[in-house]
């Protein structure tokens, strides 16, 4: 039904944020709400499914990154937000030479995808992506304000993607001693420990 967003990004929240388009906010679930930043003019491009008891809009940063959202959910047991949780990891040159050479055990490291649904994602889409030439996921984001804050957000983004509290807690004390500039570096700092 919808193609994209075009509006004001008027919330940012660790699991979605919400687009004011003519005085209208729209709830967007994505990846990584920090590519965004607040009050600043984005085209977010969308992808509406709706459920027995509930409508959800998924946003994505371009819409290469929405291809490749589609592709992931036609896996049987990928529902969107595990999908969100692999494309927020942002390594997608690693997820497709995952998939090409069945490196299942890459594919387990993503919340709640185990064995069988990791060789279900070999089957389903080894080839699509290269053959569609979706080997990036946009441009980097910008980067913003620094603080204690930007930790907690980064940790809250993580649980929002499906990690326990428990994964969390392992990984915190080392990004505690990072001096990262965003949130969205603590999340794929986050991203990168809890994958290794």
């Amino acid at each position: 039904m919808f193609e994209y967003l075009n509006g004001i990004i008027a919330e940012i929240d660790p699991a979605y944020v919400v687009v004011d388009v003519g005085g209208v906010g729209y709830k967007v679930q994505v990846a990584n709400p920090y590519r965004y930043q607040q009050d600043e003019q984005a085209k977010v491009y969308v992808e509406q499914i709706v459920r027995d008891n509930e409508q959800s809009l998924y946003g994505f940063y371009d819409l290469n990154e929405k291809r490749i959202f589609l592709n992931l959910i036609s896996v049987s047991g990928i529902g969107p937000k595990s999908a969100l949780a692999i494309l927020a990891g942002q390594d997608l040159n690693g997820l497709i030479t995952a998939i090409e050479n069945n490196d299942v055990k890459f594919l387990t490291r993503f919340p709640k995808i185990g064995k069988k649904t990791a060789q279900q994602i070999v089957l389903d889409l080894s080839g699509k992506f290269t053959a569609q030439g979706q080997m990036t996921l946009g441009e980097e984001p910008v980067a913003i304000s620094s603080g204690n804050q930007e930790l907690e957000d980064g940790m809250l983004a993580l649980e929002s993607l499906g990690y326990t509290a428990r994964d969390i807690g392992r990984i915190k004390p080392k990004l505690q001693k990072e001096s990262l500039d965003s949130a969205d570096a603590y999340l794929r700092a986050g991203l990168k420990l809890l994958t290794k």
